[in-house]
């Protein structure tokens, strides 16, 4: 279902079909909560993708609708410099509704850490956000999306999570 671009809403960029079930299972705890706040779009299928998608076709959206904030869902790929090299191709006028977030590593170490299948760790996710705790969050593989998250809880939380 496509957000309501009237309102405040998020949209989820994921680099391949795992990040497209985190989201999923995120998804599922928000939308129990408000519906058409947050609206999932197609794995780019890879992290090169994801910024160059950014770039040449949501940035434009966005200057378009104030309203959209967008994650990028990408795998890190134990590259923590990835982030840096992500975010220089982000706006400056945009770079307070852009977050970039993913697995240390990829998702599939997430999961044979033993969190769950990736729906049942994105639902954990969401209620870390909805709650304010870092039961999943604080996992080594997600940690280093700290200063993101703070970010995500400041001006995500109220749009996907209104009546906390």
């Amino acid at each position: 279902m496509s957000a309501n671009k009237d309102q405040p809403h998020v949209m989820v960029l994921p680099e391949d079909d795992a990040n497209r079930q985190l989201a999923d299972g995120f998804y599922l705890q928000v939308e129990s909560n408000r519906q058409r706040r947050m609206q999932i779009l197609r794995p780019a299928r890879g992290w090169t993708k994801v910024r160059d998608q950014f770039v040449s076709v949501h940035a434009r959206e966005m200057r378009d609708c104030p309203l959209r904030f967008m994650v990028l869902l990408l795998d890190f790929d134990s590259d923590i410099e990835r982030l840096a090299r992500v975010r220089a191709q982000v706006p400056a006028d945009l770079m307070e509704r852009v977050f970039i977030i993913g697995a240390l590593s990829e998702p599939e170490a997430l999961k044979q850490a033993g969190l769950g299948t990736y729906e049942e760790i994105g639902s954990g996710l969401a209620k870390d956000c909805r709650e304010e705790t870092d039961t999943i969050w604080g996992h080594e593989l997600l940690q280093h999306n700290a200063s993101e998250l703070d970010r995500l809880r400041q001006h995500v939380r109220p749009i996907l999570f209104p009546s906390i």
